[in-house]
This record gives C-alpha cells, sequence and structure tokens, in this order.
C-alpha cells in the first residue's frame, strides 16, 4: 500500500521504517526541512536501537521524507497521525493533532479516491470521532463514511526497542468508524499474519492504549512502594521479596517439561527510582485528568503518580545516610536516559536527583553511553561534568547512584574493586550483585 506518516518523532519515524521494511511504500511528512534532508540522506534525527541500520536500507526505495504533506497525501492510500500530544497539566494539547486533521481534510477536498485517516498518536477516548472527524468533513466538505474513512491504531512500542517491538507485535488493535476503514487498515496490516488483531471502534482503541500503560506504571509504583516498606522494616531485600512473588505459578507458568516461563512484564515489579519518558508519566495523568472531567476519579492512578513523583528523591536519602553533607562532595551520576536503548531524557529520574545535588552543593559528574547530548539541553552549561567513559566517571568519585540500567554498568564491581577507598554505590535499579560490592545501598534494601 502506499502511506503517508505525518510526524517523524519515535513513533512516526519508526512506524514509516518498518512499515517500509514490510514492503509498503511509504512516505513520511515532517515541517521541519533539516529533519527531513536528515531522513533522506539515512540518519536518523533521533537515536532508537536499531533504526539506523533499516532508515538505510529502505530510504529511497520504499520510504522518503518530505515537508509536502499535499503531495503525500494526494499519492497515498491512508495517512497515519503520528504527531505529539503534550498533557498542559489538565489535559491533553490536540493542537497539533487538529492541525494536521484540518491539513488533510483540505487535502481530501481535492481527492477523488476514498482515504483513510488513521490517528496513531495517543489521545484520550472520544479524539477521533468528535475532533478529528468534524474537523477533517469541515476542511473537506465531504461526509466521514463516504469519501474518506477515519481509524484510530495505537502503538504499543517501548522506546530502545521500538524497531523490535513494532516488528514483532503482540498485538495489532484497529479502531475504525466502519467496515470500510477497517478493512483499509486490515490490508495495511496483513503483512502482519501471525499477530492477533482486536478490531473495535475508536473510543475503545484509544481506551486500550491508556490502560495498557496505566496498568504497567501501577505495577511500577506497587513495587516502588513494597520497597519503601522493605527499607523501612529493616533485613528485608525487595528483590528477594519479588523473587519469591514472581515464583507464583500464575505470574511465570512452569510448562509440562519443568521449565519456567519469565514473561517480560514481570519486570515491571521491580523495585527502583521511578519510571519516566514520554509515555508513562503523560498517560497517566492525561486517564487521571480525562476521568476527572466525567465525574469519574481515579484515585489509584493518583497515587501512582504521588509514588512515582517521590521515588527519585528517596536516592537522595539513602546517599545522605553515607555523605549528610553534599557540598562540594564529588557525585557519580551513572545513566541520564529514562531507560537504557535510548536517548530519551523526558520525565527521567535523573534530573530531579541531579537538580536537588547541585542545589545542596554537590560536584556532579555524569555519564550516559547516548544521552549527553540530551542532558546539555537541560541542564545549565558548566553545572554538570560529562564524563566519556565509565571509568572517568567514577574516578575520584565519593559516592555513585546508578540511575539507569546501562548493561555497561555490569562492570562496575570489578572497576570498584582495583580502587582503595571504593565509594559507595547507591544502586536505583536494583541491577547489581549486592555482595560483590563493599558498600553497597539501593532501593528497597
Amino acid at each position: 500500500m502506499k502511506v503517508s506518516i505525518v510526524g517523524t518523532g519515535y513513533v512516526g519515524l519508526v512506524s514509516g521504517v518498518c512499515l517500509a521494511e514490510k514492503g509498503h511504500q511509504v512516505t513520511c511528512v515532517d515541517i521541519d526541512q533539516a529533519k527531513v534532508d536528515q531522513i533522506n540522506q539515512g540518519i536518523p534525527p533521533i537515536y532508537e536501537d536499531g533504526l539506523e541500520e533499516l532508515l538505510k536500507k529502505n530510504i529511497k526505495t520504499n520510504l522518503q521524507a518530505t515537508t509536502d504533506l499535499r503531495q503525500a497525501v494526494m499519492d497515498s492510500q491512508v495517512s497515519l497521525i503520528a504527531v505529539g500530544t503534550p498533557f498542559d497539566g489538565q489535559e491533553i494539547d490536540l493542537r497539533f493533532i487538529k492541525t494536521v486533521a484540518r491539513q488533510i481534510g483540505e487535502v481530501l477536498k481535492d481527492k477523488d479516491d476514498y482515504h483513510v485517516v488513521v490517528v496513531k498518536s495517543t489521545v484520550v477516548p472520544g479524539t477521533s470521532d468528535e475532533v478529528v472527524l468534524p474537523i477533517v468533513e469541515e476542511a473537506s466538505g465531504k461526509k466521514a463514511g463516504e469519501a474518506f474513512g477515519i481509524g484510530m491504531n495505537p502503538e504499543f512500542l517501548k522506546e530502545g526497542e521500538a524497531i523490535v517491538d513494532f516488528m514483532n507485535p503482540d498485538r495489532i488493535v484497529l479502531g475504525g468508524i466502519d467496515q470500510k476503514t477497517l478493512a483499509v487498515m486490515e490490508e495495511l496490516y496483513a503483512v502482519f499474519p501471525e499477530v492477533d488483531q482486536l478490531t473495535t471502534n475508536c473510543k475503545t482503541a484509544e481506551m486500550i492504549k491508556y490502560t495498557a500503560n496505566s496498568l504497567l506504571a501501577t505495577m511500577i509504583s506497587f513495587s516502588n512502594e513494597i520497597g519503601n516498606l522493605c527499607a523501612a522494616t529493616g533485613s528485608i531485600d525487595v528483590v528477594e521479596v519479588m523473587k519469591g512473588v514472581h515464583l507464583d505459578k500464575r505470574l511465570t507458568p512452569i510448562l509440562e517439561t519443568g521449565e519456567r516461563i519469565i514473561p517480560s512484564f514481570t519486570t515491571y515489579l521491580g523495585a527502583g527510582c521511578g519510571f519516566g519518558g514520554s509515555c508513562f508519566p503523560k498517560d497517566v495523568k492525561a486517564l487521571k485528568a480525562f476521568g476527572e472531567q466525567r465525574l469519574s476519579p481515579m484515585p489509584l492512578l493518583g497515587a501512582v503518580l504521588k509514588v512515582n513523583a517521590d521515588q527519585p528523591y528517596k536516592m537522595l536519602t539513602l546517599l545522605q545516610k553515607y555523605v549528610a553533607d553534599l557540598a562540594n562532595v564529588r557525585i557519580a551520576i551513572l545513566g541520564l536516559a529514562f531507560k537504557p536503548g535510548t536517548d530519551d531524557m523526558r520525565e527521567s529520574p535523573a534530573i530531579p536527583v541531579i537538580n536537588e545535588l547541585l542545589a545542596k552543593g554537590a560536584v556532579v559528574q555524569a555519564y550516559d553511553p547516548i544521552a549527553q547530548h540530551e542532558a546539555e539541553k537541560i541542564f545549565d552549561a558548566g553545572k554538570v561534568a560529562y564524563a566519556d567513559s565509565l571509568e572517568t566517571a567514577i574516578k575520584d568519585a565519593q559516592a555513585i547512584l546508578i540511575m539507569t540500567r546501562w548493561s555497561e554498568f555490569n562492570a562496575l564491581p570489578d572497576l570498584l574493586k582495583a580502587l582503595n577507598n571504593a565509594p559507595v554505590v547507591i544502586d536505583g535499579r536494583r541491577m547489581l550483585d549486592k555482595q560483590e560490592l563493599a558498600k553497597y545501598d539501593g532501593i528497597g534494601l
């Protein structure tokens, strides 16, 4: 099929590259000419594992980028809207969605062929039907269900693993206003014949996305609350507690062969310094606000957010058990991105921790394999020193805080054994074996 995708962020570009890899003819649209030029040169404007290889493979064959939305829509059968939907504190901001819907509608005014407009961005229930549809109708002067269709196709991509997730989905959710719309969407995803597909209406598809992310965020905050109680009680390690909980066969089934299956979702049932990123914080806040607007308060989600907001500061509480006065104390921060495999620092727990350390007069030296350029946009120049390697980061450090679960940090115990006076390690991800370090503390310990 011929597909146009509006927006070249994490969702738009990954979707475009992967659909091109599957054989569709894809045109990615963005208003930023520099970004478009970069994509057409095979250089991704964002970091995502495996993205550059697939982009280079497909660009100029099945994939191209342009600023010309009109031509992209005219030349395609289906358009995916994959623009940002930031949360403004009260509700999600739909201005980008509305702008693109209007622009597509204006193109459809002059297009004779039936066209399907699919919302790929994360939006609250009702957005596709009650916002996008009437805007496209008004701008095109045509009727939905006759000249065009409106659909909703939520994404379930984990940053750092987005390419793998798209190419090997566990489910595909298709929402549409009618069967004709759904038939086009089903044709688009026919390249994934073995994947479970759920076809439904747009509102349900929108709710599925928010529910999925809110469930995972709730699991994380639950685990962190248990971890905090373990630490407050003493002589309990949340890692061992969760290991015992996970032995429940309903969580980790045992096959007839005796092999135990450990589903990937159990990683969300591990205590740490909090969740971040572009999805969980925004989506939970948006769903909570959505419920309140409809007089259906969601106190559980409020608690999830409260626990998560407090969690990064547990790192400072642990640190000050060993270093009460942080003025002029050299602290190594290991990890800046909110998770490994990405350079995304949106809502990263490292941000409040570093800001608090700086406020207390600490000397901060940070290291992240790929996110330094994003950190430099966040912290004032000269406030944070950046190391170019793990070894450099920990040199002369009086304490080490692990904020991101980069596999590279598994080398830390061996590096510290070579030091005469090794600093304390505060493990915010509980990724290291506590027995391997002379001075170790961490969340839930």
